[in-house]
């Protein structure tokens, strides 16, 4: 398996490569990461316990057409970072490694440190991470589509 990792400036940018991967085949494979720019009209409380997206945070449109697009979805609290919304299988990676931050999340997933600050950075400027899981002939259709689409920082590892 390798890991596909991309950004995308905003969520609508993000949406539309997320709803083209679908139409590709793409489905548990993703994986969304975003701030949660909307967090303090929510219970601080709530985002600890990590609610799913689907109760509340989809209905509150914080990444609207995202929180259907992925899988494990909820809300996580990460110390120096703030609310995050996670999506797919990083949700479930990101939530043993709140000490580590996103890049501690990331290097799990074979990510090398210094390229999983870079994302976290990333993140923390407001932009979505979007990331694909796949054998290397599906890696690479991923990779082209979400290049077409607008992902930057695009890297397989």
């Amino acid at each position: 398996m390798k890991t596909l990792i991309s950004t995308f400036s905003d969520r609508q940018q993000a949406e539309r490569a997320v709803d083209e991967l679908r139409r590709r085949g793409f489905e548990r494979e993703i994986s969304i990461l975003t701030k949660d720019s909307e967090s303090r009209s929510r219970d601080h409380d709530d985002m600890r316990r990590g609610n799913d997206l689907t109760s509340g945070i989809a209905g509150g449109g914080i990444i609207g057409g995202l929180a259907g697009l992925a899988i494990g979805a909820g809300a996580l609290a990460i110390p120096g970072i703030g609310p995050l919304i996670a999506a797919g299988p990083i949700a479930g990676a990101l939530s043993g490694a709140a000490t580590g931050g996103i890049a501690g999340g990331l290097i799990d997933w074979g990510i090398p440190a210094d390229r999983g600050k870079y994302y976290e950075d990333k993140i923390k400027e407001g932009r979505v991470l979007v990331s694909v899981q796949a054998d290397d002939k599906k890696i690479k259709d991923a990779e082209e589509t979400l290049k077409r689409l607008g992902g930057q920082d695009v890297e397989i590892h």
